[in-house]
């Protein structure tokens, strides 16, 4: 089954596509918690839960009510009728994790129907969940943003470094870039080596730095250090645009 958290219209905050106008989609569920990265969202029962800056679309047990499930492609298709969009607008798919749903009949078709009309489709995923570029050729023709996890999500190594996927990801692409959130506090000698030793699995992807926060306040506090690491070792920065203009409003 396909979840789908929520859908808006915007820009692009982050990374190599930042200022494109967007509609996203965000899907339901994640391999990860990322409770490293110590933003806490407050459910409906009272409950706070501690993970990234969408937890809401990682924990389904506090916050299912806002997970509608998809059981047809037009479901998901039909929500591009709901905005006044330019002709072959970009695409993001986003989460969670929506690489969860590779496999899935109805999230591929979904996919499939995109490309056919024309949109750029691009993944915002962790980089860790491999796909089947064979018997699925439509991710050929998508873009990823892959976002590996660094020792500062709290995730295990083993479970959010996958070089065999990394490079089955990069290499079959049709565009893909890094896509790093680092804090000022994991700024260090060991990061660059952290960071190399995950782009030894795709030396020629660039790289691109983002800082942690999920309100405004704490984006701004990582900046500055994470912007002169990016000018000592010849990183990209990428400011969170949509954080920096609306703060934590979700949906924007």
């Amino acid at each position: 089954m396909v979840y789908l958290v929520e859908h808006f219209y915007s820009i692009q905050g982050e990374g190599k596509y930042v200022g494109t106008p967007s509609l996203f989609f965000r899907f339901g569920g994640c391999n990860m918690r990322c409770e490293g990265f110590g933003c806490i969202e407050k459910a409906d029962d009272g409950v706070e839960v501690l993970g990234c800056d969408t937890v809401y679309a990682v924990n389904k047990e506090h916050f299912s009510h806002t997970w509608i499930p998809i059981t047809k492609p037009q479901e998901l298709l039909s929500v591009l009728e709901l905005y006044d969009l330019p002709c072959a607008v970009d695409i993001v798919l986003t989460g969670g994790e929506p690489l969860i749903y590779a496999n899935d009949e109805v999230f591929v078709t979904f996919l499939e129907l995109l490309i056919a009309r024309g949109h750029q489709v691009t993944f915002e995923t962790n980089g860790s969940l491999n796909i089947d570029f064979e018997h699925y050729p439509v991710y050929k023709e998508c873009v990823f943003a892959l976002s590996v996890k660094l020792a500062n999500s709290k995730e295990p190594l083993s479970k959010r470094i996958r070089g065999d996927v990394i490079y089955n990801i990069a290499s079959n692409a049709k565009d893909a870039f890094f896509k790093f959130s680092i804090d000022r506090d994991s700024i260090d000698l060991a990061l660059e080596d952290e960071i190399e030793s995950i782009r030894i699995h795709s030396p020629k992807t660039k790289v691109y730095c983002m800082p942690v926060g999920g309100t405004k306040a704490e984006v701004e506090a990582n900046t500055e250090p994470l912007i002169e690491f990016c000018k000592a070792k010849g990183y990209n920065f990428s400011d969170r645009l949509h954080i920096r203009i609306w703060d934590a409003n979700k949906g924007v």
